[in-house]
């Protein structure tokens, strides 16, 4: 069996087929397994890094915006899809994969529509609440589409052989509470926030977590993830104390969660993956700019579901805001409901059934 998986540019795209293509290599030791890639996106690097090949595909993505330098820049685009296109041909007819695995990103695009041209079975794994425009396109075509959220099927048009799988994430262990606080240096009987932004940061969550730290340090505890952009900055600024711990990385992130009563974070996919499966209650930021504005679509998905609470990405500066993170990391009988319907919302086994869905389309191709 061999198995093509295409997408990346971001993490949230690499990930969720990085986790599919390790539960196929436990599944059947001897499966090809490859995957196709720009040289300016993540999985440049953390393909090799992580024991797969790597074919490099020349292709952009789409300038947004009706201004005359993206239609410009666009007819570029274009025309570098073309070629694209036709690499991607030459690539399939080389490789010979049984199933080809779109995760997303504009790398995903001539992959996905080469297979299809060429009648191979073809999987698309879409992680968020509002799919993609390559997920929107091509899904007619595909064999199966997986979705992460319900409220992303009425975006398809394809009725058939549409399925609501869940998110591919890391997976964490949880332990106890205090024990895990203890691992930080933090007071084992007080509530913890628990803040990150991703690898490089969130300038608007880091601005109002600063102006709130006095009244956040004054009744709970505070595990931060800065990210790299601004942890110098922020450190500089901050007292030392015996409720908070602040660095621009958390290598052990199971043992944040479980120290974790709340959460406050962006609403991207994988980030709401690990959140559900472990159970956990949250406030979500979405990234305004987020391409078709899915992270709000993702946070609305779990704040319907009453998991989740939303702020404003513009709003979260205000005292207000602030005050009603601290006012529910005290409310343990919300957090309770919230930590139950999140659960509701999980899908811890995603990456596994989505592997089995693979070989079932492999053994019949």
């Amino acid at each position: 069996m061999n198995v093509l998986f295409a997408g990346g540019g971001t993490g949230g795209h690499l990930y969720p087929a990085v986790a599919m293509a390790e539960e196929l290599r436990k599944l059947g030791p001897d499966a090809g397994i490859s995957f196709a890639g720009t040289n300016s996106g993540i999985e440049a690097t953390e393909v090799p890094r992580l024991g797969y090949r790597l074919h490099l595909i020349p292709v952009r993505g789409l300038k947004r915006g009706r201004s005359l330098a993206a239609l410009l820049a666009n007819v570029g685009v274009v025309a570098d899809f073309v070629a694209a296109l036709g690499g991607a041909v030459a690539l399939i007819s080389r490789e010979a994969p049984d199933v080809v695995v779109g995760t997303g990103g504009f790398v995903s695009a001539p992959l996905l529509l080469a297979a299809q041209l060429m009648g191979k079975k073809t999987l698309i794994q879409e992680q968020n609440a509002f799919p993609g425009v390559t997920t929107k396109l091509l899904a007619a075509l595909a064999s199966e589409v997986h979705l992460s959220f319900e409220e992303a099927r009425r975006f398809i048009r394809k009725k058939e052989q549409i399925f609501v799988s869940g998110n591919p994430a890391r997976s964490f262990e949880l332990q106890h509470s205090a024990a895990a606080r203890a691992r930080f240096s933090l007071h084992e009987a007080r509530p913890t926030l628990l803040v990150f932004g991703g690898s490089r940061g969130a300038r608007s969550i880091n601005n109002a977590v600063l102006e709130g730290l006095p009244a956040i340090m004054e009744s709970a505890n505070l595990i931060w993830q800065t990210g790299s952009l601004d942890f110098e900055r922020i450190n500089s600024q901050v007292k030392r104390s015996p409720y908070l711990w602040i660095s621009p990385y958390i290598a052990e992130m199971g043992s944040a969660y479980s120290a974790a009563d709340l959460v406050l974070c962006r609403a991207g996919a994988s980030s709401i993956a690990e959140l559900t499966n472990l159970g956990k209650p949250s406030v979500l930021v979405p990234y305004p700019y987020a391409t078709g504005d899915h992270q709000r679509h993702n946070a609305r998905a779990l704040v319907t579901s009453g998991a989740s609470m939303l702020i404003e990405d513009d709003r979260l500066g205000q005292q207000a805001s602030i005050d009603g993170i601290l006012e529910l990391l005290h409310d343990s009988e919300k957090l309770g409901d919230m930590g139950a319907a999140s659960r509701k919302l999980a899908y811890p086994d995603a990456a596994r059934q989505l592997a089995l869905r693979i070989v079932g389309l492999a053994k019949f191709y």
